[in-house]
């Protein structure tokens, strides 16, 4: 059994319960008990104690929608790219990466991606992923560092015909046996969904093909209206808008994520909530693209279950909460709202939609829960409770607070040092698989 206390504990359980000297009790991967740290020590006297040494002891953190193949953008230099709309960044810059990565790159850009989470108090990604360079095994390539280092991890390939109908059907087949490994995993440490790109690049024969392929239990992974090309290539080609045309090829339901949905009107919005489609807001990304505000409050406000992503952006939720809460207030002319709207996606709507994915309680720090706790080293200036204490995460805390990070009841990393990960070996590995794509991206 661990004990981890001497903290400030945030639980998030239905009672919004706090403890100013919290501690958790882990058994196995679950959490059995919470309460005050002397009682705790005394009823678990034999216990290892991990010393949260005054810090915050909360519940991991979720990342509903990251792309760990854009690991290898940071720093890259594209020769000849000068975007001038988002259509010029895809194909200029993810679609150019996406067709030169082979699985060694997936490999250690995994490692890094999850590395980086582990350091982050980030317990379980969303991923959705494209290697055109090299599409067969590379799910089960990232599943496998996943795996070694202990993260829980949905992971979907991002089918598409903008690479032909032979590179589509190894993508659709790569899910597929994805999908089918993940639901005999024991684990629960790993999930599988269909990852589709976009309406723009996906035809009605594809969607088809999709549908008939997939098995019922899985749900697809998609981005919807992102930008407006993809509204209107919905409009010119079908006659529809995007969520409608996904309604209407049955890619919609209670298993799938629709990211992004900033191009959406009140049909479409009423549509994801009668379907029970989950949906994933990603601030930086959509800021950094150009693409627009999506209407978050209105879809807060009819009840859709909307989570907080990152798109590849960062790997720091913590980050994302910051910048989702200000974007609104900045879009809306409003400095009163998004305050409860953006803690809700981040630290209620993330853990149910990671529940339905993987079937476990997650996100809250409770008895039967999954025992993925953080720690950080905040140490508040003015007085934090129950009330107030999204407040001091979010004008007080980072990512890098961040000192000790438990997933699944094991310790990954403890005083800012991570066990059994040599990450300076790692990381000169990546740079040279970096430098190499780099080499052949430029020289292509």
């Amino acid at each position: 059994m661990i004990l981890i206390g001497n903290g400030r504990l945030i639980t998030r359980d239905e009672k919004n319960t706090y403890l100013d000297n919290g501690c958790v009790a882990v058994e196995g991967n679950e959490i059995v008990n919470v309460a005050s740290t002397e009682e705790m020590k005394t009823q678990y006297p034999d216990a290892e104690f991990i010393d949260a040494k005054g810090g915050v002891i909360m519940p991991g953190l979720i990342n509903t929608h990251n792309h760990i193949y854009s690991t290898f953008a940071r720093g890259l230099s594209i020769e000849g790219f000068n975007p001038q709309n988002f259509m010029d960044i895809l194909d200029g810059q993810w679609w150019t990466i996406d067709r030169n990565l082979t699985n060694e790159d997936n490999k250690y850009s995994a490692y890094d991606t999850y590395i980086d989470c582990i350091k982050q108090g980030v317990t379980t990604v969303v991923d959705h992923h494209a290697s055109y360079g090299e599409i067969k095994d590379s799910l089960f390539t990232i599943a496998d560092v996943a795996k070694e280092l202990g993260v829980r991890t949905s992971l979907c390939y991002e089918v598409s015909d903008r690479d032909g109908a032979d590179k589509m059907k190894a993508a659709v087949k790569e899910n597929i046996d994805f999908i089918k490994a993940a639901h005999e995993d024991k684990t629960g440490m790993v999930h599988g969904m269909l990852g589709l790109h976009a309406a723009f690049t996906l035809t009605d024969e594809t969607l088809d093909y999709c549908n008939a392929e997939k098995p019922d239990y899985a749900g697809y992974h998609v981005h919807v209206a992102e930008g407006l090309d993809d509204v209107y290539d919905s409009l010119e080609k079908y006659g529809k808008r995007v969520v409608n045309r996904l309604f209407d090829k049955n890619i919609l339901g209670e298993n799938t994520i629709a990211v992004h949905c900033i191009h959406v009107n009140g049909e479409e919005m009423a549509i994801l909530k009668d379907t029970n489609t989950m949906v994933v807001h990603n601030p930086e990304s959509n800021m950094g693209n150009a693409v627009g505000c999506p209407p978050v409050l209105e879809l807060v406000k009819r009840g859709i279950l909307i989570g907080l992503g990152t798109d590849g952006y960062t790997n720091d939720m913590i980050e994302s909460y910051k910048v989702a809460n200000i974007l609104h207030k900045h879009f809306n002319c409003d400095p009163n709202v998004a305050w409860v709207e953006i803690p809700q996606m981040l630290f209620n709507n993330n853990p149910a939609i990671a529940k339905r994915l993987f079937g476990k309680t997650l996100g809250v720090l409770a008895p039967g829960a999954a025992a993925d706790i953080i720690i950080t080293d905040y140490n508040p200036t003015t007085p934090m409770n129950a009330d107030n204490y999204n407040s001091h995460i979010l004008f007080g805390m980072c990512g890098r607070s961040v000192i000790t990070t438990m997933i699944n009841g094991k310790v990954l990393m403890k005083d800012r040092e991570l066990l059994n990960i040599d990450e300076e070996a790692i990381l000169a590995k990546s740079r040279e698989a970096a430098k190499k794509l780099a080499d052949r991206i430029n020289h292509r």
